[in-house]
């Protein structure tokens, strides 16, 4: 599903967190959302999702105009924050089971996938034990479950790589995203780990002060860097040095 921001601007009180930002995500790609904290990067994706609305501008997926009110868009996304599930109480098993339901995606071989996922993330011991028995890694987990089974057009991800995951868990996330980026969908993450950004992205986005400072491949920003082995090092000094 293609994703178009035009002129977004997003504010808290006195703080611009979106500053008229524009910007084209084509399917089938891996963005790392870049930036220092307070950057924006947060922001974006909350209006991503409908969470939060612009004050100013438009956000459109596959040409349709996104409102909050357009369930039948936001179905089409699923979005995985740093704490993924609202029900702490219940089991791993249920949550997910909940998340299905919610996404029309518990049919045929569902059980089958969801066996397989926690397998894969080591957490079918876990399963039947209450979310908030888990530490915040096995959590994180069980939260990647319930979206690669859910297998939504777009995957919003709030700082998987400092969310507590094991290398296991970092390593099978990587290798489902970048088998679903082959299938058409669009994987957003934002992260402050620029090596994370230089080995697992298509196009890096860098946001500083709520605007769009580059969005490009590592390739062609490489390009214009002075120092081609540290690119993204090279532009958050430049970032630290302006004064705007």
């Amino acid at each position: 599903m293609k994703i178009e921001l035009r002129g977004v601007l997003k504010s808290y009180q006195s703080l611009r967190a979106l500053d008229h930002v524009s910007l084209v995500i084509e399917p089938g790609q891996i963005v790392s959302l870049l930036g220092p904290n307070g950057a924006g990067k947060t922001t974006l994706i909350r209006c991503l999702t409908g969470i939060a609305a612009p004050d100013k501008g438009e956000v459109f997926f596959d040409d349709q105009e996104f409102r909050r009110d357009r369930l039948d868009l936001r179905r089409r996304m699923y979005l995985l924050p740093d704490f993924p599930f609202l029900f702490w109480e219940h089991s791993v098993l249920r949550n997910i089971a909940m998340v299905l339901r919610l996404y029309d995606a518990d049919g045929e071989g569902s059980e089958k996938r969801v066996l397989e996922l926690l397998r894969e993330f080591d957490l079918l011991p876990l399963a039947l034990r209450p979310v908030y028995s888990l530490s915040r890694g096995q959590a994180y987990k069980a939260g990647l479950v319930a979206l690669l089974a859910a297998d939504r057009e777009i995957w919003l991800l709030d700082e998987p790589f400092a969310s507590g995951m094991d290398p296991q868990g970092i390593d099978a996330f990587k290798r489902y995203a970048r088998a679903a980026a082959e299938r058409g969908r669009t994987i957003i993450y934002s992260t402050q780990i620029l090596d994370v950004a230089e080995r697992f992205s298509d196009r890096v986005c860098l946001i500083h002060k709520g605007a769009i400072r580059a969005f490009d491949t590592l390739e062609r920003l490489r390009q214009q860097a002075s120092d081609k082995d540290n690119v993204l090092q090279e532009m958050f000094r430049q970032l630290r040095e302006s004064k705007s």
